[in-house]
């Protein structure tokens, strides 16, 4: 008899993600590359992950398509007044990137996924380190089951992390605990890592910033090629409504990507498996787990929604909320990497030989190109990213299509955004 189909879809799961790692591995010491994999530690901590705010790299993407047809030049009437050069009709956008598809996760596809083994032909190399970030509850300690169970037999050494954000009463016993259970599932190596919660940007928000800063050292100090997030379906729901009651455009939308951070480092495999299967993987394995208070006080947001809000989404419209809340995000992050991918190509044609930005050609560009084109500008100039909001970039865009001799834009960062002879002039004040 084969293992609970609870059981059997986390490993399957698991193990599409560690031949992924295999191949990216493999693809980095052929280039010369590896960041992060045993003899070699990456430098450099991305603190974006699990916000799924941002955009995020994702090195596993099938072949872009070649059937795209270009978007036709539309000229556009500018509201340039005075010298400013006619607007030029815009780019069109570049072929898509080949997002990952949408896909509903059943065994059978996972099995067949399994038993491609994409590293084939690919030449010896070290072997990686993967890491689990575990907290002891049901998502991380299925996960971390998985990867015990699967590592070995693909050849990868897998290890455990877990965080002690020094919240509560105990915090330090329950680490502990936890990390004896990671080394009982045969992870090595296995670290209880204490941070300290900073306050300045709410409480959630400070604990995972904590939470990731010392998950990116961890992989740095053991020179681990990836970490595994437990992150499931029923998260990525969660994130798609904050993103939407924030008001948050395309990128917020997509919510959490399956691979994320500084090269890749981040791997999510249970986004398309619901928290319950999780919950009974642990159950069929006779796995402790920890279900930290935190997840049903009501004085954190996203506890109010997964026990409130959510509930009161399906019995208002039926089930399937959740899996459509998910399937919601993989198209936003397709629509979201095509657009970023149109703003990459439309800048360097925005700008005239000095590097400053043309009103012009800046109006003729669609708006959702426009705004990340400024915002890209304004980042660069030294905006900081986590506080410049779409009220700042509506501001500078007038500047562009609602022209009427207004003054400069005072972003933060001491950034200075103005109009000159028809140039965009975004600098440090």
């Amino acid at each position: 008899m084969g293992p609970h189909p609870a059981v059997a879809a986390i490993r399957l799961a698991v193990r599409r993600v560690l031949h992924d790692v295999l191949s990216d591995h493999a693809a980095a010491q052929r280039a010369g590359a590896a960041p992060n994999a045993g003899t070699s530690p990456h430098t450099g901590a991305d603190t974006r992950a699990d916000t799924g705010l941002r955009a995020s790299a994702a090195p596993h993407r099938p072949a872009p398509r070649t059937d795209a047809a270009p978007v036709p030049a539309t000229p556009t009437t500018g509201s340039a007044q005075g010298t400013d050069p006619a607007p030029a009709p815009f780019p069109a956008p570049p072929a898509a990137r080949g997002a990952l598809p949408v896909r509903a996760y059943t065994a059978d596809t996972l099995i067949a996924d399994a038993l491609t083994d994409p590293t084939a032909d690919a030449p010896a190399s070290p072997a990686p380190l993967v890491l689990v970030a575990c907290s002891g509850g049901a998502d991380s300690m299925a996960l971390a089951s998985a990867l015990a169970f699967e590592a070995p037999k693909l050849g990868i050494r897998a290890g455990g992390i877990t965080v002690d954000h020094g919240l509560q009463a105990g915090s330090d016993v329950r680490a502990a605990e936890v990390a004896a259970r990671l080394t009982a599932l045969g992870l090595d190596p296995v670290e209880s890592v204490a941070v300290t919660v900073g306050r300045g940007a709410g409480p959630e928000a400070a604990a995972r910033d904590a939470r990731y800063a010392a998950l990116d050292e961890a992989a740095e100090r053991h020179g681990a090629f990836a970490v595994l997030l437990g992150h499931t379906r029923d998260d990525q729901a969660e994130t798609v409504l904050l993103g939407l009651a924030r008001g948050s455009g395309t990128r917020s939308l997509s919510g959490m990507a399956a691979v994320s951070g500084a090269a890749g480092r981040y791997r999510r495999p249970f986004l398309h498996l619901d928290r319950q299967t999780a919950r009974r993987a642990c159950l069929a394995q006779s796995l402790p787990v920890w279900d930290d208070p935190h997840n049903t006080d009501p004085t954190f947001t996203r506890s109010r929604l997964r026990h409130e809000g959510l509930p009161a989404l399906e019995k208002a419209l039926g089930k399937g909320v959740v899996e459509a809340l998910a399937r919601t995000a993989q198209l936003s992050r397709d629509d979201a990497d095509a657009l970023d991918a149109w703003a990459d190509q439309a800048e360097s044609a925005v700008r005239d030989a000095t590097g400053l930005l043309e009103c012009a050609k800046l109006c003729a560009l669609p708006p959702a190109v426009r705004r990340r084109v400024l915002r890209r500008a304004a980042i660069g100039a030294g905006a900081p990213a986590g506080s410049l909001f779409a009220r700042h970039i509506e501001e500078v865009d007038r500047l562009i299509t609602g022209w009427r001799g207004q003054g400069a834009i005072n972003l933060p960062g001491r950034v200075v955004a103005q109009r000159q002879d028809g140039r965009l002039v975004i600098r440090q004040g």
